[in-house]
């Protein structure tokens, strides 16, 4: 019997000893982006090599810890460089990207899955190729519209219309399918109480839909937030860039200052980490959990 057991644990084991090995292949690039970011130093190396390094010298140099431990990346990066602003510039983007976005998204939803109208098919068809292509592809007649014909180039308004548009229509099919899968009994019954389209809207669907909701803000934000090549194309003046456009400027062709870039990357990654965290608890909950009591 006490075979057995072990014949059983054993693939768990070895499971577990996978998963152990995946994570750590995935958290060693990290974890050097944040010893170079703790390190002071601006090189890739975190210490000195002697002349002849021995095993230990050279295990250390591939280990991600750094000789000693400072904070004069961020520093610098935050007092020293104009990187304060550019995180100033990506938030309200971002932040009014994603209000805009899942604004629009979620009327624009749920007419395409409670209503039926001529072109109600040919548009989410259209939402749905409109996905097929790059985004590089459509840098050209952006540029045209916003720079040329709306002389919105170099400002936040012009991104956040960028964004904004770009984002809806994938925002538009993951919540049209979410709103298919809330019973259409709830709101039959909200009508028979005397309620009308607007209070179904709003106080029965979209409290059912916080899942599918929280999971497009997510998305609209990481997109506007980490989004390089369209910021950089639009955005000519340095006080107007985003903070994935001014982080490029740590390393080029004359200088590289990972120490700063690396530092810049935390500080940059933390709303997304801190959103997420925030949204689990809907990302998690259940479809029609409290709609109704037995």
């Amino acid at each position: 019997m006490a075979r057995s057991r072990r014949e059983e644990h054993l693939p768990h084991g070895l499971l577990h000893a996978f998963l152990l090995a995946t994570v750590a292949v995935t958290l060693y690039p990290v974890l050097w982006v944040v010893t170079i970011a703790l390190s002071g130093r601006q090189s890739l190396a975190l210490a000195d090599l002697p002349a002849d390094p021995g095993t230990f010298d050279r295990l250390r140099a591939i280990l991600p810890w750094p000789s000693r431990w400072s904070w004069d990346n961020f520093r610098a990066v935050l007092s020293d460089q104009p990187f304060a602003t550019w995180l100033l510039n990506s938030a309200l983007v971002a932040i009014a990207t994603t209000v805009v976005g899942v604004a629009l998204s979620c009327t624009a939803a749920y007419a395409f899955s409670r209503f039926k109208f001529p072109g109600r098919r040919a548009g989410m068809m259209s939402f749905l190729v409109s996905q097929m292509f790059p985004g590089t592809l459509t840098l050209i007649p952006l540029y045209i519209i916003i720079v040329q014909w709306l002389g919105l180039g170099s400002t936040r308004l012009g991104l956040i219309i960028v964004y904004a548009t770009t984002s809806i229509p994938f925002s538009v099919w993951m919540l049209k399918g979410y709103f298919d899968t809330i019973p259409r009994e709830l709101e039959e019954a909200a009508i028979m109480e005397g309620a009308g389209p607007g209070v179904i809207f709003w106080r029965i669907v979209l409290p059912l839909a916080k899942p599918a909701i929280a999971i497009t803000a997510l998305f609209s934000f990481m997109t506007a937030w980490n989004e390089f090549i369209q910021a950089a194309t639009f955005m000519d003046k340095e006080e107007m860039y985003t903070a994935p456009v001014g982080l490029r400027f740590f390393v080029g062709g004359f200088q590289q200052q990972w120490g700063y870039f690396a530092a810049g990357s935390i500080i940059v990654s933390i709303p997304v980490v801190a959103l997420f965290f925030y949204l689990q608890k809907y990302l998690v909950s259940g479809l029609t959990a409290g709609s109704v009591k037995g």
